[in-house]
């Protein structure tokens, strides 16, 4: 189970929506949200225990920095394997979901927004 769960949208709006999905599961206590990327990307790195099972819900076209790019870093930087990503997007891009998989390390899905309680339900339920 997740320790942490990041919500890492630039959108208010979609942040509030997937709090409220989590508080509907009692989660809400573990979640932190973000509207600018690279302040999520700093908090990530600076934990205490970077090695603890975080959830990071990522949307990929954000102003500051693409989802992309955020993964990017999280390569670059080695984060570890127990930071596991929904990428969580409005893009149906053929072109976003094969790099999505350039990121498999980190990326467990390609989400279409809006997400749905029960797809994060299901989701969690694999991930027991």
């Amino acid at each position: 189970m997740y320790k942490e769960i990041y919500l890492v949208d630039d959108e208010d709006l979609v942040n509030t929506i997937n709090v409220i999905h989590f508080r509907r599961m009692g989660m809400e206590d573990r979640v932190k949200t973000f509207t600018n990327p690279e302040l999520a990307l700093d908090d990530l790195r600076y934990r205490d225990n970077p090695d603890v099972k975080t959830l990071i819900l990522l949307d990929i076209n954000m102003p500051e920095m693409s989802g992309f790019e955020f993964l990017e870093f999280m390569m670059l930087e080695d984060f570890p394997e127990t930071n596991e990503v929904l990428l969580v997007t409005s893009s149906e891009s053929d072109a976003d979901k094969e790099e999505a998989e350039k990121y498999g390390k980190f990326v467990k899905e390609f989400i279409t927004k809006p997400l749905r309680i029960e797809h994060l339900e299901d989701y969690l339920q694999k991930t027991i």
